[in-house]
């Protein structure tokens, strides 16, 4: 590893870095240049089922996914935001995935793709890559994932279009399954179709499980046929005709083998809108597996239907249900009452163990009651159903139906998991740690101490002083790093201004769920109703990958209201990104590069001169330092919206991690107290992704509040070096020298899984960041004072590293 050393200034204290990763040459990052695809021998007397994997099921951010499992092949359709932390927890194995169908191409069926794909491809020595199927825009979605996606990670990317033929497009035909395709795109007038986006077609799948020959009679074969044991047995096994060996006469397989047992079929239905379900009633494809064919029909076993509840409730599809007498019906849109009970259990329970220690800094989680609502759900049948109609269940997650052994045929909820209520976890909390009630009582005095000094003898700043409790918060939504886990998101901060909007640091995968639990849903659509600008520290997918659904999101929330685009703030790839992905779904945004955001270029408005670089000349990351004025308009109405939320600056500054890596400023402007005082606004400062360096130092000075990421604890040093991030005492070191009044770390190893490494004897103005975290800057003063609870609360808890969770997020 090549080291460089920068000196901040006159001091003589060292900035090291790993140099090559910084100028993006750094060997351990190298795309793989040939991913392996897995070669499994099949067998088509196998356990088979389908099964519905809950992601957004609670929080309705996403699709949910379904798993067609084989023992030798596993098929996943859909891969909303997610996913991975889905299956991370249900202990589904990504690497045994072979296909990835999408319904539709857009951020709700297709959000957790990008991120799957990194995953898989650094899975190994070689890496893994996946089949990934979708209708024709899928190409769309490939030409922009390749702004950050390895080339080699979606060479096996298939687009279809509509059949030519009757017949549905065969995608998938072996010895055990046949998957076909079946578009539907509403028709569209002229003027939709010079608005409209491509993202409109909508798939259904259709997944014919291979027949099962009958056994074969061994005795009526010698005795009554006469055909001697030998080779003509596999034949007559394998379909074909012999001669007998005793009689003068020809021996087919029907002769010798009995009945066959058909092989099960199952339905997946994708249909967002009423125009698609009028393409679905019309689909001459479809007429073959109707009940209503007669002898020619095809028994449909299941139908998986993914649509709305808004759609599969009405009348029109309803009777199209009607269409297939006894096949049984799982209906896995988005219903209300899913929500009342978490999908990931794991990360909701440690959120209601804080949420009782530490309300303040925890609040209640939107999306669960605090009182738990009997409400199970049960099998649907709608009283005035037809009777042809099969039974209709309402899905669960990991309700499954069994297509193989064909004696269990049919709906299994044995692996449906108990439901989770607050008040159970609770129960479990108060019964491992019961001291845990006294602590929450000393905490809440924590609230009732003076202003003034704190028992660390730091001044309480003057930004501070009469502080209002909706001036800002600080709500970390992802503080994990490298790929979501059990326990942590990853990169994501929400600043709630309240009425005056709001502000997002990052926006990795799942952000949007994460916004969903914190808020609950309506409290999310407000929340991201009132986001006016989105600020992106570089183009490394944890940290952006979730960009896009709440572009999308906000733009539909809007639609038909008065209001401005958001303004995003990104390296300029992810502008490349952005672009290409608004020919499938409208985002609604303006782009702005960084480096028009730098001090200098803030400065240039008026006339400045361009700053020095930290590395040498010609080097990719000197190119965060040149601030080239391409947008100009953009920049001044940043600088409008800056003033309507009442923030005074918002100043990226050059980081050393990757090309292109940035941390931001966020000041407050001036406020008048009760009595006409000018008092100061509060400084944020978010270092992004970054080693010590001096940018961070500089841009820190008398700081409010410095989040900064801490991936390492300290004993890990060399990693943090080689990978370009900053352990837990480096970031503390940033905030003392620049002397910040509270340091926030985040941005943790998933090799930690609930609680850092932390060393308490340097952190006397320091917090660890959780999950759903909001620190409002009226209770900064109380901050660090928490900490020593957070370790009781986790005392029982032993650091596991998760061997095959390092060795990924080393890959990555």
């Amino acid at each position: 590893m090549e080291k460089n050393k920068a000196k901040n200034g006159s001091k003589s204290s060292p900035f090291e870095f790993n140099k090559r990763r910084a100028d993006g040459f750094d060997e351990t990052g190298k795309a793989k240049k040939n991913l392996e695809r897995k070669t499994r021998k099949l067998n088509p007397n196998t356990t088979a089922y389908a099964q519905v994997l809950g992601t957004g099921m609670d929080t309705q951010d996403t699709s949910s996914s379904v798993l067609l499992f084989f023992d030798k092949q596993r098929f996943i359709f859909n891969a909303g935001e997610g996913l991975q932390r889905f299956c991370t927890e249900h202990k589904i194995k990504l690497s045994k995935i072979d296909h990835v169908f999408l319904s539709r191409v857009c951020s709700e069926t297709a959000g957790g793709l990008p991120g799957l794909l990194l995953t898989l491809a650094g899975i190994g020595e070689e890496g893994l890559s996946v089949n990934v199927w979708g209708p024709s825009d899928l190409k769309l979605l490939v030409d922009a994932m390749k702004c950050f996606i390895p080339r080699a990670a979606m060479v096996h990317t298939r687009s279809f279009g509509p059949s030519s033929t009757p017949d549905p497009t065969v995608l998938v035909d072996d010895e055990v399954v046949k998957i076909s395709a079946i578009t539907l795109e509403p028709p569209r007038s002229m003027e939709e179709e010079s608005c409209s986006k491509s993202g409109e077609i909508s798939v259904v799948y259709v997944c014919e499980l291979a027949e099962i020959m009958g056994k074969f009679d061994l005795e009526k074969a010698k005795k009554v046929f006469g055909v001697r044991p030998g080779p003509k047995y596999s034949k007559l096994q394998c379909g074909e005709s012999v001669r007998s060996d005793e009689k003068d006469i020809t021996v087919y397989p029907s002769d010798v083998m009995g009945p066959s047992v058909p092989g099960p079929i199952v339905l997946l239905v994708d249909c967002p809108t009423e125009s698609h379900v009028a393409q679905l009633l019309s689909a001459k494809s479809l007429e073959s597996y109707y009940s209503c064919s007669g002898d020619r029909g095809k028994l449909v076993n299941c139908i998986i239907h993914l649509s709305p509840s808004s759609v599969t409730s009405s009348p029109t599809y309803q009777n199209w249900m009607q269409r297939f007498h006894s096949t049984q019906h799982i209906l896995a849109g988005h219903q209300r009452k899913n929500m009342e009970f978490p999908i990931l259990k794991a990360s909701s329970r440690i959120a209601a163990r804080l949420n009782y220690l530490c309300p303040q800094f925890f609040p209640a989680p939107g999306f669960w009651p605090p009182q738990h609502v009997t409400n199970s759900i049960v099998d649907s049948t709608p009283s005035d159903q037809d009777s042809n109609l099969g039974k209709s269940f309402s899905a669960e997650n990991l309700l499954k139906f069994t297509l193989r052994p064909y004696a269990h045929l049919g709906m299994d909820r044995s692996c449906i998991p108990p439901e989770l209520t607050s008040s159970l976890v609770l129960d479990e909390l108060l019964s491992e740690i019961p001291e845990i009630k006294d602590k929450t009582e000393e905490i809440k005095q924590l609230w009732n101490k003076p202003n003034g000094e704190t028992e660390s003898n730091t001044l309480l700043p003057s930004c501070l002083e009469n502080i209002r409790r909706d001036d800002m918060e600080i709500v970390l939504l992802g503080t994990g790093s490298s790929q979501p886990s059990k326990y942590r998101n990853v990169s994501a901060i929400y600043i709630d201004l309240f009425s005056k909007g709001s502000l997002l640091l990052d926006c990795g995968e799942g952000t949007l769920g994460q916004l969903k639990r914190r808020y609950g849903l309506d409290g999310a659509d407000e929340a991201v109703r009132k986001l006016r600008c989105i600020w992106i520290s570089h183009i490394h997918a944890d940290h952006h990958a979730g960009l896009a659904r709440i572009l999308a999101l906000r733009c539909k929330l809007l639609k038909g209201v008065a209001h401005e685009p958001a303004i995003v703030v990104g390296p300029r790839s992810l502008k490349h990104f952005l672009d290409a992905y608004q020919r499938l779904e409208e985002l609604d945004m303006e782009f702005l590069d960084c480096r028009s955001t730098t001090k200098t270029s803030w400065a240039s408005l008026e006339g400045g001169k361009e700053e020095g670089s930290l590395f040498s000349k010609g080097s990719p990351m000197q190119s965060v330092f040149k601030t080239p004025m391409t947008d100009l308009p953009c920049l001044k109405n940043l600088k409008k919206v800056l003033g309507e939320i009442g923030v005074e600056d918002l100043i990226s500054f050059p980081v050393v991690h990757c090309p292109q890596a940035f941390g931001v400023v966020v000041k407050a402007a001036e406020r008048l107290n009760s009595v006409g005082k000018r008092i100061p606004g509060w400084k944020m400062v978010y270092s992004g992704d970054t080693r010590p360096c001096p940018e961070v130092v500089e841009a820190s000075q008398d700081a409010t509040v410095l989040i900064h990421e801490a991936t390492f604890e300290d004993d890990l040093i060399d990693e943090a070096l080689a990978k370009n991030h900053s352990t837990t005492k480096e970031a503390i070191d940033m905030g003392s020298s620049a002397g910040v009044y509270r340091i926030v770390l985040t941005h943790f190893s998933q090799r930690y899984p609930k609680i850092p490494v932390i060393d308490e004897s340097h952190m006397h103005n320091t917090c660890i960041a959780f999950d759903l975290m909001s620190i409002n800057v009226a209770d900064l003063q109380v901050l660090p004072k928490v900490l020593p609870y957070f370790k009781t609360l986790f005392k029982d808890e032993i650091i596991e590293e998760d061997i095959d969770d390092i060795a990924l997020e080393e890959a990555l």
